[in-house]
C-alpha cells in the first residue's frame, strides 16, 4: 500500500505540472486573440487545428493512445478558443441529435450550440450571421447521399470548411426500459431506414411514428409512457430514457460524413479535400471530357454523385470530391479546364480531411 500512495503523489505532482501549463497555453492563447483582435484575423482555424492533433499522434510513443489523446486536445482547442471568442455552431435539433455529436467532436463543449428545425435552418442561420457555423449531414454508408442537403448548396453561397466522420450507433429507448408496453415507435426516417431489419424482426405491428430527429423522437417518447424512440446514448442521457435494446442498426460498419458550412475559406492544411458541383452541356462524351482533365493532373476523385437538378427534365447536377486544395496549381488548373465543359461549375469548398 506504501508504495500505491508513493505512485499516487507522483500522478499528483504531474497532474499540477499539466494544470500549470494548461494555464501558462491559454494565457499565450490570450495573447494570441489580443494581435488577432488588431490584425482583424480570424479566429478559428480548422487548418491549424489539423496540424496540432497530426503533430501531437505523430509524436505520441504510448501507451496514452491516440485516440484519447486527440479527444482532450480536441477540448483543450475548444476552451482556448472560448477564451479568444466563443464560436456559435448551428446543428440539427433539439440537443443530442447526431448532428449535434458530430458538432461536439469537432468544436468540443466549449463551443454554443444553437438546435434548429431543419437542415434548411443552419443553412439559414449561418447566411444571416446568428451562427459562425453550421453542421449538416451529407451522406450515410449504407443508405447514401442525404440529397436535401445537397440540395441546399445550389443557390447558398456557404463553403465547406471541414468534414466530420461519425460512427452511429441506434438504440431503442423509453421511459419504462420495458418492451411488452411499447404500442408505437418515434424515429428519424434515416434512422429507420439504418435499422430496418431489426424492426421487421423485433417490432412487427407496432407503428412507427416520424420524428424530425433522433433527438425529437428521444424527446417525444419521454413525454409518453406508452412509445419508445430510436435515438443515441446521448439521447436517453438527456431525456432519462431506458435503454429497451442497444446498437440495433442493421450494419455494425455504420458512419456518417457530416460538413461543417461556414463563410470561411480554409487555408491548406497539406490533407485536404476539395468539393464541387457543375452541370454538363448536353453533347455526347460531356462526362468523359469534363472527368479527363483530373485524370492528365493525376487527381483523386474520392466520389462522383450525379442528381436531379429540379430545374429542368433530364438534367443532373453532379457533386464531386478530390484530393487536394483549390490553392495548388495543378488542381485549380485542371478544374479551369473542367469549366470549358461544364453549364454551371461551382466551387464548395477546400478542407482538411475528416478523422482527426
Amino acid at each position: 500500500m506504501h508504495n500505491v500512495e508513493k505512485l499516487r503523489k507522483e500522478i499528483d505532482k504531474i497532474d499540477d505540472e499539466i494544470l500549470n501549463l494548461l494555464n501558462k497555453r491559454s494565457n499565450i492563447v490570450l495573447e494570441i486573440a489580443h494581435v488577432k483582435r488588431n490584425e482583424n484575423a480570424k479566429f478559428y482555424s480548422p487548418e491549424r487545428e489539423r496540424q496540432i492533433l497530426e503533430r501531437l499522434t505523430d509524436l505520441n510513443q504510448g501507451p496514452f493512445p491516440n485516440e484519447t489523446l486527440k479527444v482532450i486536445y480536441r477540448e483543450i482547442l475548444s476552451a482556448s478558443l472560448s477564451l479568444e471568442e466563443p464560436l456559435k455552431v448551428a446543428c440539427l435539433g433539439p440537443l443530442a441529435t447526431f448532428t449535434h455529436l458530430a458538432a461536439l467532436r469537432h468544436f468540443g463543449s466549449s463551443a454554443q450550440f444553437m438546435p434548429v428545425e431543419s437542415i434548411k435552418d443552419v443553412f439559414d442561420v449561418v447566411e444571416t450571421a446568428k451562427a459562425d457555423f453550421g453542421v449538416v449531414p451529407i451522406e450515410n454508408s449504407n443508405e447514401g447521399v442525404i440529397s436535401y442537403t445537397l440540395d441546399m448548396f445550389i443557390d447558398s453561397e456557404l463553403r465547406v470548411s471541414a468534414e466530420v466522420m461519425l460512427e452511429i450507433t441506434h438504440n431503442l429507448l423509453s421511459l419504462s426500459g420495458d418492451k411488452s408496453k411499447i404500442k408505437k415507435v418515434y424515429s428519424f426516417s434515416p434512422a429507420t431506414a439504418q435499422c430496418r431489419r431489426w424492426i421487421q424482426q423485433n417490432l412487427a405491428g407496432i407503428p412507427i411514428v416520424e420524428a424530425t430527429s433522433t433527438a425529437r423522437a428521444a424527446e417525444r417518447a419521454s413525454a409518453d409512457p406508452e412509445a419508445a424512440a430510436i435515438a443515441s446514448d446521448l439521447a436517453a442521457e438527456i431525456y432519462n430514457l431506458q435503454f429497451i435494446e442497444k446498437n440495433i442498426e442493421d450494419s455494425r460498419q455504420n458512419y456518417t460524413r457530416f460538413l461543417v458550412i461556414s463563410k470561411e475559406f480554409p487555408q491548406q492544411s497539406g490533407h485536404d479535400k476539395t468539393s464541387i458541383m457543375f452541370t454538363l452541356k448536353n453533347k455526347p462524351g460531356s462526362l468523359y471530357k469534363t472527368l479527363e482533365p483530373f485524370k492528365k493532373a493525376d487527381i483523386n476523385l474520392t466520389k462522383i454523385e450525379s442528381r436531379p437538378s429540379k430545374r429542368k427534365a433530364w438534367e443532373y447536377i453532379f457533386f464531386a470530391d478530390m484530393e487536394g486544395h483549390i490553392e495548388n496549381k495543378k488542381l485549380r488548373k485542371a478544374i479551369d479546364a473542367v469549366k470549358d465543359n461544364c453549364l454551371f461549375l461551382k466551387i464548395l469548398g477546400s478542407y482538411p480531411y475528416g478523422g482527426l
